[in-house]
């Protein structure tokens, strides 16, 4: 009879495995400047109906070592550290209800360079998927790729509104001296003309 239980129950954890998942996905890294505000971006989506029982937690796991430290934690309400290196620092920016999980970290410092980690869980999901973001906390922010394409598409506008004025400027100019040139033929002419008509 036992062995008939332990079947049935190893099938129901079977099927509820593959039905109930949980996916979560931050950003796998995050150039921050010294001194400003961090948003650690964590969305999720769940196979079960988003319900009271979610609950989100951050946790800091530094590129020195040491031990994992709770950075914050929501469960209905947000729950910011009282107490460590994030406390005052930590501070909910998310909406459980739109799949939303991210937190924001203030005045970021080098000591924060490490791995933040997004736990989610939402019963049934109860395993908890988890996301990682590495932080790096720099002096000066790097030139985005986009930036860059931004700029060398500008200046190459910019390059050709230069040469179309050039181009009109010197068709202008090669114009006017055309015209200039035939005036002073015609002058020529007629002061010719007039020149034979005294000799006669």
């Amino acid at each position: 009879m036992s062995v008939l239980c332990n079947f049935v129950l190893a099938v129901q954890v079977a099927l509820f495995a593959t039905v109930s998942s949980m996916e979560v996905y931050t950003i796998k890294q995050l150039h921050i400047k010294n001194g400003t505000d961090a948003r650690l971006k964590c969305t999720f989506s769940s196979s079960a109906p988003l319900g009271d029982g979610v609950s989100v937690s951050w946790i800091f796991r530094p590129l020195s070592g040491g031990g994992d430290e709770s950075v914050f934690y929501y469960h209905k309400e947000p729950f910011p550290p009282t107490q460590g290196r994030f406390q005052n620092r930590a501070v909910w920016d998310g909406n459980v209800e739109r799949g939303d999980g991210s937190v924001i970290l203030k005045f970021v410092q080098p000591t924060d360079n490490g791995t933040y980690l997004c736990q989610v869980k939402n019963p049934p999901d109860v395993h908890g998927e988890m996301g990682e973001t590495e932080l790096k906390v720099v002096n000066e922010v790097k030139v985005s790729e986009l930036l860059m394409l931004v700029l060398i598409i500008g200046l190459g506008s910019l390059l050709v509104v230069i040469i179309a004025i050039t181009v009109v400027v010197c068709r202008f100019y090669r114009l006017h001296q055309v015209q200039s040139t035939a005036v002073t033929a015609v002058e020529c002419t007629e002061k010719l003309n007039d020149k034979s008509h005294d000799v006669l």
